[in-house]
């Protein structure tokens, strides 16, 4: 009984420290989005941004009220797309999709539920590209690359499964002539999470096969 204490109350510590772990990896990040956008406030929008909102305007798009301007949006968007890490890994993996309900939450959990799905397809895009690059550089053969891509390929709904908190960056809509709702999303995935959201997949996948290859998937996706 004493062990079962024990061994119990090590757990609690154990998942104490990982949440712990998460709450200050979220409140970095937050810190980080909350400089971004305050500097992104008082910078100009260059004509890109400019020219790609009056589109969305023109269409009949338009943001919630309280909500960042169309072109502080779509200036962040382009912004953290093009971040990449050490390793020209993304820092952050982008995805859109638009849905229609007849009402504005509906439509947008639809949408955001539809983005995910993309945003699963972009990490297997992303990890495919790593995979290749490895055998370039002949950090692994061509039949583990084949095996380890035959996984990224097959996981892509448990990747999607294994999605945590994402950042919505662009948030718009437009009400339709039957007085539906369309709203249109862009989401963001930070890239370590994505990388580890894709290796517990394939890990599954390489295991139900019989295949060990975690010690290259472990180099591969830098855990």
């Amino acid at each position: 009984m004493k062990k079962l204490i024990m061994v119990a109350m090590a757990l609690i510590v154990a998942c104490s420290a990982a949440m712990a772990q998460d709450a200050k990896e979220l409140r970095k990040e937050r810190e980080e989005i909350r400089k971004m956008a305050k500097s992104e406030l008082k910078a100009k929008v260059d004509k890109t941004t400019q020219k790609e909102a009056k589109r969305l305007k023109k269409e009949g798009w338009v943001v919630s009220p309280g909500a960042l301007p169309m072109e502080k949006q779509l200036e962040r968007s382009y912004l953290m797309e093009f971040e990449y890490d050490e390793n020209q890994f993304p820092k952050y993996i982008m995805a859109n999709a638009q849905s229609i309900g007849e009402n504005y939450d509906a439509a947008k959990m639809a949408a955001t539920s539809l983005a995910i799905t993309n945003l699963a397809g972009q990490i297997q895009t992303e990890v495919a590209a790593l995979v290749e690059n490895t055998v370039g550089n002949n950090q692994m053969s061509a039949g583990e690359a084949t095996s380890v891509t035959q996984s990224v390929m097959a996981s892509k709904n448990t990747i999607a499964q294994s999605i945590g908190r994402v950042i919505t960056v662009v948030e718009c809509y437009r009400e339709l002539k039957n007085k539906n709702k369309e709203v249109m999303v862009r989401i963001a995935y930070n890239g370590d999470m994505a990388k580890k959201a894709a290796k517990e997949a394939i890990r599954q996948d390489l295991e139900q096969k019989g295949e060990d290859l975690h010690e290259q998937l472990d180099k591969l996706l830098g855990f």
